[in-house]
């Protein structure tokens, strides 16, 4: 077996940094220093800045979609200041996997959408920007907060390869495969009529 490089190895250790950054469920630990209890009792049990809103505080709530996108933005920063792009998209696409399969939860995590949009902010800021605007146009527009995060979702590729020169395509695939796999339950929920809509 031949050894291992050492690029192959920073990009290891990279992708271990990444995920551990990103299995941090700041959603649960803001939940319970603020006083409103374990999100898993709560709402739809889900760890992410949606269900900590349905505690009613929305300090909370917002609290949550920034360390939730910092976390990951944090890591495409580091390993790109540190050991190049290369480094930053595998922290990327671990940060995320991490956020929605954490170690610490028994992996079961959150939906990632604002660990998503906190990812393509540090990894490109014209992607990271679209990305929100467009969450935020379908948000308004149809009211429902998956909704959003699906949309962004879809169209993030296409950011891609219209402010950049695309050579994050694949991970923003991967990730957009992620995201969809994630909400597929809210999918079946948007098909049926019974997703609940932001404010209710």
């Amino acid at each position: 077996m031949p050894p291992i490089d050492s690029a192959t190895t920073q990009l290891i250790l990279w992708a271990a940094i990444g995920y551990l950054m990103g299995s941090v469920p700041y959603g649960m630990i803001i939940a319970r220093v603020m006083g409103l209890g374990n999100l898993r009792n709560i709402g739809s049990g889900n760890i992410g800045a949606t269900n900590v809103l349905r505690t009613g505080n929305k300090t909370a709530a917002a609290l949550t979609v920034l360390f939730d996108a910092g976390k990951g933005a944090v890591a495409v920063l580091l390993a790109r200041a540190l050991a190049g792009n290369d480094a930053a998209q595998i922290a990327a696409l671990t940060a995320f996997v991490g956020h929605c399969y954490p170690v610490w939860l028994n992996f079961k995590g959150g939906k990632g959408v604002a660990t998503f949009l906190g990812l393509w902010l540090a990894l490109d800021w014209r992607v990271g920007i679209a990305c929100c605007l467009t969450w935020l146009a379908a948000a308004l527009i149809w009211r429902i907060s998956s909704v959003g995060a699906l949309v962004a979702a879809a169209l993030s590729t296409t950011w891609v390869m219209v402010l950049t020169d695309g050579t994050t395509f694949l991970l923003g695939a991967i990730l957009t495969l992620l995201v969809y796999w994630r909400h597929r339950e809210n999918l079946a929920r948007i098909k049926a009529g019974t997703e609940p809509r932001i404010g209710k």
